[in-house]
């Protein structure tokens, strides 16, 4: 993608070579199989170690932790680059990084830092976010899962739905209601009571792991609270983390459908010339480019406020649902471009297309990301 406003300026030589990094990795590791892997529904699992060894597995750790202390600029280009990859790969990085790592290393005791948080970063353990249920998606305080508090431990009941590595995690983030109150619980996925099973016959995010979550008398030790981790503003403090990488992974998605739908208006001859040379194709184009650019610079710049005083939860709401909705409709004008090709496994856009329609509803719908918006601008609720 040409770059109209000199993006590249903005970015420090550092950014620039994890940027590359990551886009080698998704060249060299993914894109020769990617189309297979989504066909068979099948999550490249061997590729976590690589992930890890390049640093993607704890980018915002500091380093007493395996981290790399990476800024959120930093932390931003690389999930742009895993989603221009594929959705899947980058909801794993993402759900490791923010959804596993973040609250135990922002909630967590320091003995559960010391010893979880390292070896999360190796990929040597792998992680998961229990906190939507089947009946309660934008609204987890309805949550129906309970704790029990005993003298040495606690007992968990409930279940958990659309957990993306349920069924590969070694430990899962659990919310669940203790007395009444949102608390979160570290829970090894052999627990006796556990269990968990990967939901199949998706026509999205093919590429990903899936699963439900089942908890039936799980006994968890007292030590294993995140202590700090109380109410809803815990859970919803992991999500804004999510939903930055998200806003980001999602101009990938879109950068590869564009990129795509160039190379076949370049080559692509109808009436003795490229279907580039036409009007309207070319209006598609610049539709998409001029979206693209405006996205781009919106998550810069709600990178760079991310590490200040200034940053709030409403920036990642608006990045979030403006880049995934571009993101969505770049993939359905890019599919158009390419006529019934489009639809054909030789192209990565339809099954971008298809990733992108999960993306637009998890992490927060877009319709809740605009009743937040709604809310910043009027100061009045409509939830």
């Amino acid at each position: 993608m040409k770059d109209l406003l000199h993006f590249d300026e903005l970015l420090s030589d550092d950014e620039k070579l994890i940027r590359q990094t990551a886009s080698d990795f998704i060249r060299d590791e993914l894109e020769p199989y990617i189309e297979i892997w989504f066909a068979n529904g099948e999550f490249p699992q061997h590729l976590v170690k690589k992930m890890a060894e390049l640093g993607f597995l704890g980018i915002s750790l500091p380093e007493e932790f395996g981290g790399s202390a990476a800024s959120p600029l930093m932390y931003g280009l690389i999930m742009e680059q895993l989603e221009y990859g594929d959705s899947g790969i980058r909801s794993f990085a993402s759900v490791q990084n923010s959804l596993v790592n973040y609250p135990i290393w922002k909630y967590g005791s320091d003995k559960q830092k010391k010893y979880w948080l390292p070896r999360l970063a190796a990929g040597e353990v792998i992680g998961c976010f229990g906190l939507t249920e089947a009946d309660f998606g934008s609204n987890p305080a309805g949550m129906r899962t309970r704790a029990q508090e005993y003298a040495n431990h606690y007992i968990l009941n409930g279940s958990k739905m659309w957990i993306t590595n349920g069924s590969i995690a070694d430990i899962a983030i659990v919310w669940a209601k203790l007395d009444g109150e949102l608390r979160a619980f570290l829970v090894p996925t052999d627990t006796p009571g556990f269990s968990a099973r990967e939901i199949k016959d998706k026509w999205s995010l093919r590429a990903s792991v899936t699963s439900e979550l089942v908890f039936e008398g799980c006994q968890i030790p007292k030590e294993n609270i995140l202590a700090l981790a109380k109410g809803l503003k815990a859970p919803l403090s992991c999500l804004t983390q999510a939903r930055f990488g998200i806003a980001w992974g999602a101009l990938g998605a879109a950068k590869a459908c564009l990129n795509a739908a160039l190379n076949y208006a370049a080559t692509r001859i109808q009436f003795d010339k490229p279907i580039g040379a036409f009007q309207l194709s070319q209006e598609k184009l610049v539709e998409i480019y001029s979206r693209l650019i405006q996205g781009e610079l919106a998550a810069w710049r709600v990178a760079k406020l991310k590490e200040g005083a200034l940053f709030d939860h409403n920036q990642v709401s608006f990045i979030k649902r403006n880049n995934v909705e571009l993101a969505r409709e770049t993939a359905k004008s890019a599919r158009s471009i390419l006529g019934a090709n489009g639809i054909s496994a030789e192209y990565p856009i339809m099954r971008h297309l298809m990733n992108l329609e999960s993306v637009y509803t998890y992490e927060g719908t877009h319709e809740i990301h605009t009743l937040i918006l709604g809310k910043y601008l009027t100061g009045e609720s409509a939830f």
